[in-house]
């Protein structure tokens, strides 16, 4: 066979080879949530004064700022943004968790048929947005500097954090199929339990990030419409805690702790888990939670 007909063999068979699919990139926890607040000085006191988190940063002036983190640890945060209206019953800004590559991720997805947006920077985070089948905002974020070498990280020492850690975020969601074809089909999250007020019911199924063991809280709705309070407790935070009773009394040992609005007596879920739910002031959960069954 001469080189020339070695050339154009070769050629063919190129363009009957389809590309390779891309590999999804791995998803390896949550890496935040952010919530609309009307008041950041309210917010404050209950993110960093009754829950102890550290300021991680704020965006703008720091008396009116655009944004504020709160440190959850060094890859985990929680989010607030100014400003809540009263006629606004959605207090959920969104959801993140984190990847190791940003741009594979993008290009993973939209292969799989789902619009993203072109990746953009958050400071020293390369970001990538998209909507989930619900219309939730769900960023995946891909840290590039660790926090901790951050220069602009500031230093606003609260007191001791209730949790180093958030264990999930609870999302609603309508129709469980058409979740699962975008979180377990695409993004491979599986799921670990599920659960319901009886046992005749399923209100809640929990979905493992692939490749870690944070997870995500489906929030079954049904048809029904959702008020502000389902909203304020279905999109929610659960902070993950070794004793529900020291948690506790460390919550009640700081101003508000005694609110009967923001903290409610602890509970044993239908996970056998015990549980303790804060609310913040615009009604915005964050749920403490055992890590183990109860004995």
């Amino acid at each position: 066979m001469t080189a020339r007909a070695c050339l154009l063999l070769l050629l063919v068979l190129g363009r009957a080879l389809p590309a390779a699919a891309t590999e999804r990139p791995p998803i390896i926890g949550v890496a935040h949530i952010a919530f609309r607040v009307s008041d950041v000085a309210k917010a404050r006191a209950f993110y960093s004064g009754l829950l102890g988190y550290d300021e991680l940063d704020h965006a703008g002036d720091a008396a009116h700022p655009a944004r504020v983190r709160f440190e959850v640890n060094e890859r985990q945060h929680i989010e607030v943004v100014p400003v809540l209206t009263p006629d606004q019953d959605e207090r959920l800004v969104r959801v993140a968790f984190e990847t190791t590559d940003v741009a594979t991720l993008r290009a993973y997805l939209a292969e799989k048929g789902f619009p993203v947006d072109p990746p953009f920077m958050d400071g020293a985070d390369s970001v990538l947005r998209t909507r989930d089948p619900d219309g939730h905002v769900v960023d995946f974020v891909q840290y590039l500097v660790p926090v901790s070498s951050r220069s602009h990280r500031i230093a606003t020492p609260g007191p001791q954090r209730v949790s180093a850690r958030i264990l999930h975020v609870g999302l609603s969601v309508r129709d469980p199929a058409a979740a699962d074809r975008f979180y377990k089909d695409v993004l491979g999250f599986s799921e670990i339990w599920r659960g319901g007020r009886d046992d005749t019911r399923t209100d809640w199924i929990n979905m493992k990030v692939p490749d870690g063991t944070e997870y995500l809280e489906y929030m079954l709705t049904g048809a029904e419409p959702l008020d502000r309070a389902r909203l304020g407790s279905m999109h929610h935070v659960a902070l993950v805690v070794p004793d529900i009773q020291k948690a506790l009394e460390t919550v009640r040992s700081r101003p508000g702790g005694w609110d009967r609005q923001a903290v409610r007596n602890p509970q044993v879920g239908r996970n056998r888990r015990w549980q303790l739910n804060l609310f913040d002031p615009d009604g915005s959960r964050a749920e403490l939670m055992e890590p183990y069954t109860m004995r």
